[in-house]
């Protein structure tokens, strides 16, 4: 049963892109059903995030004391590099205030767990990949609305505190109740842990679905103005990710994974805020919903180019038997068995 489980979970994962066209296809074409799910959002995603407190252990966060400057740089390179891109794209494509706002708040938000996966399959480093996107999420109820305050004030009016009290609420709580109940439970919750892949990808295909029904009237008319800013902001994160890595010596694993970790942020996060701190605004939370596809076609994609990418020095086989441990066992090592949605 529980390889069943698992065989499931790994399928969803892998055609998660797929799920999110369908039912944003479906709230396209049916807005009235899903427009029901719009205040359900925030909840939905404080459910992935309670999943995600369920596969967190202190393992995760060894790397911060092993190698801070990796870590710190993973960091501070996903907080200042999305935000301030979005923000020229804004600009340079002088894109209408509330896809504005939208765009620089899908730049503020933390990385997703998407990035730890697709890190994984690029041979990249995965313990790293891990620690920033915990720290990033960590530190998000912090950073996400001070940036928010400090780039897209001037478009809409940002409240901080409330934004603040919001990314506590959807989260840093259900994080900690996680937490809290696999240290509770330990080993006796691995059933459920096996199944968190199906439960995050129902909730965010949900969330996409909600966002397009409601956004259906303004996405006719400006989709493709959004799509293009989400593809280009997507673009210069990765790139310029792998090349703070190259710029500040880091090897090629790592390269690799500050490239995922810069350019895939928590578009469920984004969907979320918009959702309820511009409500009156739905477009604002369209980028995030096209994100949430765009970021798991990308990542997958250039993950397949980054196999083949090795250090002169750096042996197949090593990679072979991680791949080999992944396709015969039904749990991975801590830093690669992860709630695997973005």
């Amino acid at each position: 049963m529980m390889k069943t489980l698992v065989k499931v979970s790994q399928f969803v994962n892998k055609t998660f892109a797929l799920w999110v066209v369908i039912f944003g296809i479906a709230g396209f074409a049916f807005p009235e059903i899903f427009k029901q799910i719009g205040p359900w959002i925030a909840p939905l995603l404080g459910v992935v995030m309670f999943g995600m407190g369920l596969t967190l252990s202190p393992i995760d966060f060894r790397d911060i004391f092993r190698r801070p400057r990796d870590v710190a740089l993973g960091v501070v390179a996903q907080f200042t590099i999305m935000p301030s891109v979005a923000f020229l794209i804004c600009y340079a494509m002088n894109l209408p205030p509330e896809v504005a706002v939208g765009l620089i708040l899908l730049g503020c938000c933390p990385g997703g767990t998407a990035s730890n996966v697709v890190t994984f399959l690029a041979r990249g480093d995965v313990a790293l990949s891990v620690t920033i996107t915990s720290c990033t999420t960590l530190l998000a109820p912090v950073m996400t609305p001070a940036l928010m305050y400090l780039f897209a004030s001037q478009w809409l009016s940002i409240d901080p505190v409330a934004m603040f009290m919001s990314i506590v609420q959807i989260i840093l709580l259900p994080i900690a109740a996680g937490v809290f109940v696999h240290k509770l439970l330990g080993h006796r919750i691995d059933g459920a842990v096996a199944a968190l892949p199906l439960v995050s990808v129902g909730a965010i295909v949900l969330i996409a679905a909600a966002v397009t029904a409601v956004s259906r009237t303004q996405l006719m008319n400006t989709g493709l103005l959004v799509f293009t800013a989400v593809v280009i902001h997507n673009a210069f994160g990765m790139l310029f990710g792998y090349f703070v890595g190259k710029w500040t010596g880091m090897n090629l694993a790592k390269r690799k994974c500050l490239a995922f970790e810069v350019g895939m942020q928590n578009s469920g996060l984004g969907v979320a805020l918009a959702s309820v701190h511009f409500a009156a605004s739905p477009m604002t939370a369209l980028p995030s919903a096209l994100a949430a596809l765009w970021h798991n076609v990308t990542g997958p994609m250039l993950a397949t180019l980054f196999q083949n990418w090795r250090e002169s020095d750096e042996k197949a086989s090593f990679f072979d038997h991680m791949e080999a441990s992944l396709t015969t066992t039904p749990t991975l090592e801590p830093a690669t068995q992860k709630v695997l949605v973005d």
